[in-house]
């Protein structure tokens, strides 16, 4: 099997940030560590943090939802 590497996604982390927080107000769930990435700021990764166990769940119907 022959697997190709993806190009990183270009994707401003910030903008992501902002964009996925304004999407879970609105579905009134909060991810207290919601942020970019300072370790790796090349990557445009987006640190999703630790939440409850409830709010990983109500995270989960929302996105089960959203998929329907």
């Amino acid at each position: 099997m022959v697997t190709t590497q993806q190009e990183p996604d270009t994707a401003d982390a910030m903008t992501a940030v902002e964009t996925l927080r304004d999407a879970l107000t609105a579905a009134k769930i909060v991810l207290p560590s919601l942020g970019m990435d300072p370790a790796s700021p090349s990557l445009n990764l987006v640190n999703l943090g630790r939440v409850r166990a409830d709010v990983a769940l109500r995270l989960a119907e929302v996105i089960r939802r959203g998929c329907a």
